[in-house]
């Protein structure tokens, strides 16, 4: 009796996995036809608008790799991507949302280079974890008003997530503008940060810093909290149905502030790690882009956060090959972003992820 119970749980684990693989499988597939696809309608867009397509194409997807800096800056440009992409992927997967990543990051980097600034002398080791500890509660606390918002009136996160970050990107822009602008530069930016807070450079002579490592651990860390932790499963029942789980005893309430203010605190890491490791000191708009890409990163990633690190990769590797086309051949700023463009909307869709399972339901209902 007792063998045949084990054999029993040991065959649903084994149709569970089979099922579990069956889906990746599937979900992989769509992707690499959704890739392949657009990559073929970009292909077609630079052999109609570029006077010398060949040379456009070969910077377009080769480009990025031809020289160590544009690989490593590519690189660079993921780690903000890896961060603000979580903080969607814990807010989305949360059932909240948080479309203030902008105002988070750039808040975020303000305030650890005024930490930062304020603290010349302070080893690296000391002054640098309390200037990103100092990011992160500020855009926890910016993302953490609209939860706040929502639990006690009930407020669309949507718009008080916008509206919030639009105030607060004018507010650091008086800030980086007026009381802490660099006289001694003719930019608009802050001064610059001591030595000892710039982040190790690991692969000169690009801005790639070791904080790459940093960001990948954060994404492991962030599934295995997501899907191994007591919050993480409550706050994944009340991205699934938030009526179930407050029958079931959750406080829906508290998962509708803890992801925002998650999410808000990987923006915010985001923007003081842009700081210590590749400018310095806060320019204005210094992490313009952060918060809106990090949305179509984590829509590539289905909201996983493992599956960010390659989508990180992907978006930075576009942006890099448009830059490469741009920079080597005719391939204008426009057409760049069109091409951009259309590579999220066909991977970002769920059209073809879905057409092999399709097709099997379609053959087992034959049979």
């Amino acid at each position: 009796m007792i063998l045949t119970d084990r054999m029993k749980r040991t065959r649903q684990r084994c149709a569970v996995a089979k099922q579990r693989v069956a889906k990746l499988l599937s979900t992989a597939t769509g992707l690499i036809l959704t890739i392949a696809i657009s990559f073929a309608i970009v292909i077609l867009l630079i052999l109609v608008l570029s006077d010398e397509p060949g040379r456009a194409i070969y910077f377009f997807f080769i480009g990025p790799f031809t020289k160590a800096y544009y690989l490593g800056n590519m690189l660079n440009q993921s780690i903000g991507l890896m961060f603000t992409g979580l903080g969607i992927a814990v807010a989305f997967k949360s059932s909240t949302f948080n479309l203030g990543g902008e105002g988070q990051a750039y808040s975020g980097a303000l305030v650890a280079t005024v930490i930062l600034l304020a603290l010349p002398n302070m080893p690296g080791i000391v002054g640098g974890p309390a200037a990103l500890i100092g990011a992160v509660v500020i855009g926890a606390f910016v993302a953490g008003l609209s939860g706040f918002f929502k639990m006690r009136w009930g407020t669309d996160q949507l718009i008080s997530s916008f509206l919030v970050s639009s105030a607060v990107i004018l507010i650091v822009n008086y800030f980086v503008t007026g009381p802490l602008d660099d006289p001694t530069n003719s930019m608009l930016t802050t001064a610059r940060i001591a030595e000892q807070y710039q982040l190790l450079l690991i692969f000169k002579p690009s801005k790639l810093d070791i904080s790459i490592f940093f960001a990948v651990a954060t994404a492991i860390g962030t599934y295995f909290f997501m899907q191994r932790s007591h919050w993480g499963y409550e706050m994944r029942m009340c991205g699934i149905n938030r009526e179930f789980s407050k029958y079931a005893g959750i406080n829906v309430g508290k998962y509708l502030l803890v992801p925002m203010a998650i999410s808000g605190g990987f923006h915010g890491l985001a923007g003081g790690i842009t700081v210590m490791g590749t400018h310095y000191r806060c320019l204005k708009g210094v992490t313009a882009g952060l918060g809106w890409n990090g949305i179509a990163v984590a829509l590539i990633a289905k909201n996983n956060p493992l599956a960010v690190i390659p989508a990180a990769l992907f978006f930075a590797y576009l942006d890099a090959g448009a830059k490469a086309a741009m920079l080597h051949a005719d391939v204008t700023f426009e057409l760049a972003k069109i091409a951009q463009g259309v590579i999220f909307f066909l991977v970002t869709a769920q059209a073809l992820y879905g057409l092999f399972d399709s097709k099997k339901k379609r053959k087992k209902v034959a049979r």
